[in-house]
Parts: structure tokens; C-alpha cells; sequence
């Protein structure tokens, strides 16, 4: 029997990574969006409701990312019937951690458990790269793909390549630091108008090869060296308050590297053990609150988990 409702969840990222703008992300282990999805007689798609550390979000469901993956989900398939969604904003807005992926993904996982045949999880990319698109521009999946399949991916153009899942070392975890400021994803893509030297992108893309082989060979040496960010982080810095003694910070506690997440302004770190990633994002708490900003910290695996039903909303 065909359901009629289902919640599910999917998780911040975090992308980026220093050296991978736009290709690389992993999912984060902690806070997290909820959507709950109704299938409905009418052939249509409605946002019913929005709570939690986000509610300012639009009604309408063409401007809402979990709306507007529903939308091209109901238009790809030809779906006779609709959908009623209430969204659970656990990811807090303008973050740098992917809440607008997250919205999107949950709602398509949630909407999935309610059609006839269900598809496989990365049947429903594209639908979630649609909502992503109303929020950021542009169907990059950086964080769209992590929040779905979990894990640490590398989010190639989607009319190219699927998504593919990268190794992360079991040993390696972040902590992810977040001011309580706002940093807009359309403010942080403006700062990378201008053309870069073509010396810089070069050294970057030694950067992305040291940073994929290192993990491919549980090489952390070679891991260090990748997570470097030459062309967007030195653009970018100046819109996060306290970020260079944050990084600092960071580094002083033994992180392999540390840079912005996403659009920012969180800022994360990468460490051998969780341990060492709490003691480091304490650190980087401190750092923060030198530059008078509020903080939360989040540690998890760099292999986070996916994005996934549940029973209710937990």
C-alpha cells in the first residue's frame, strides 16, 4: 500500500574543502533539515509550513528549494498527484554548511517514499539540484550530493558525470566552527568576479591533485599539502570577521588544514581523530569570540551519513 506521508532527513555539508571549489563536499554528522511530505490529490506542489533556527523562508513553492525540487520531481515523472511539504530548519541560514541542499534533499527523500515504485536515492539528484538552483544560481552539487548519498563525493558537472563517493579515512574528522553572522551565498560568489592568474590556478590544481591522492592513499602528508586554498579563500576572508586568527587557530591545534566552509562563514578544520578535532574547535571558538561573534561548534566524521527516512521527527 502506497504511503500518504513521510519525513525524512538530510544533513549539513560541508564543501569545498579548500582546494575543491564547486566539486568537492561531505556530509556533516549533527545538525541537520527535516522535511515532512504529503502526497496530495491535487496536481500541485505547496509549502504548508516552515519552523525551527530558520522560518524567514519563501512560501511560495517556486522560491523554495525543497519546493522547487518537488516541482521538477513532479515534472520529470509526470506525476498525476502533488505534494504538501512542512520543512524543520535545523541547519541555520547563510551558513556555509548547506541548508539550502539540505531542504531540498529531505524533501525529495521524504516525496520518494510516497511514489508507486521508489527510485534509488541518486535517481533523485537532479530533482535536488533544481531546488538548489532557486537558492544558489546554479545546479552545483557539492553540497546537494553529500547531503543525499553521504560521505565525502566529488560533484562533477551533472550533465557530464554522477556524483563519486571518495575514501575518507576513518581516522580523519572535522570541526566545523559557525558565527552567528549571516554571509549571503550570492554576497561570497561576487567577491570571485575577477579573473585569477593563471599561475594561481595552477598551483590550485596541485592542490586538488595532492588533496585527492592523499586520500585515495591514506597519505596524510599529501593531504596536508591539498588543503590549500589559493584562488577563493584569499577573495573571500575579509567577509568573515576574525577569520585569519580562526584559521590560525586551527592550524596551532594540529588541523591538517582549515578554511571556509562553503560560502562561509563557518569555518572548518580537518583533524586526525575526533579528539584532536574537539580540542582544535575550541580553539577556533576562542579565535571567534576574540572578534566579538557567537559560536557553535560541530564535530564529525569527514564521513558523515546520508540523507534518510525517519519515524517521526527526532
Amino acid at each position: 500500500m502506497t504511503r500518504r506521508e513521510a519525513t525524512a532527513f538530510a544533513p549539513a555539508s560541508s564543501a569545498n574543502l579548500c582546494s575543491g571549489f564547486d566539486l568537492l563536499g561531505h556530509s556533516l554528522d549533527g545538525w541537520r533539515d527535516h522535511a515532512t511530505v504529503r502526497r496530495i490529490d491535487a496536481p500541485e506542489v505547496r509549502i504548508e509550513g516552515i519552523e525551527g533556527v530558520v522560518t524567514a523562508l519563501p512560501a511560495r513553492a517556486e522560491d523554495n528549494t525543497a519546493g522547487a525540487a518537488l516541482i521538477a520531481m513532479r515534472s520529470a515523472l509526470a506525476l498525476p498527484f502533488g505534494f504538501a511539504v512542512r520543512l524543520r530548519k535545523g541547519i541555520p541560514l547563510g551558513s556555509g554548511l548547506g541548508g539550502s541542499a539540505a531542504s531540498a534533499v529531505a524533501a525529495v527523500v521524504a516525496a520518494n517514499a510516497l511514489l508507486d515504485a521508489p527510485l534509488p536515492a541518486e535517481a533523485l539528484y537532479p530533482f535536488a539540484l533544481d531546488g538548489e538552483a532557486v537558492a544558489s544560481g546554479s545546479r552545483h552539487g557539492d553540497n546537494i550530493a553529500p547531503a543525499l548519498l553521504g560521505g565525502l563525493i566529488a560533484a562533477f558537472d551533472p550533465a557530464r558525470a554522477p556524483p563519486v563517493r571518495l575514501r575518507a579515512p576513518d581516522w580523519l574528522f572535522t570541526a566545523v566552527v559557525h558565527p552567528a553572522v549571516v554571509l549571503e551565498t550570492r554576497v561570497a560568489r561576487a567577491a570571485l568576479a575577477e579573473p585569477y592568474p593563471i599561475q594561481n590556478i595552477v598551483k590550485q590544481t596541485h592542490h586538488l591533485a595532492a588533496l585527492l591522492l592523499g586520500l585515495e592513499r591514506d597519505d596524510e602528508a599529501l593531504v596536508r599539502q591539498g588543503l590549500d586554498d589559493v584562488l577563493v579563500e584569499p577573495r573571500r576572508a575579509a567577509l568573515i570577521p576574525g577569520f585569519a586568527a580562526v584559521k590560525r587557530a586551527a592550524l596551532d591545534a594540529g588541523a591538517l588544514g582549515s578554511s571556509i566552509s562553503g560560502a562561509g562563514p563557518s569555518v572548518f578544520g580537518w583533524f586526525r581523530g575526533r579528539a584532536a578535532a574537539e580540542a582544535g574547535g575550541a580553539a577556533m571558538q576562542r579565535a571567534f569570540a576574540e572578534a566579538g561573534l557567537a559560536t557553535s561548534l560541530l564535530v564529525s566524521p569527514v564521513a558523515g551519513p546520508a540523507a534518510g527516512l525517519v519515524d517521526s521527527q527526532d
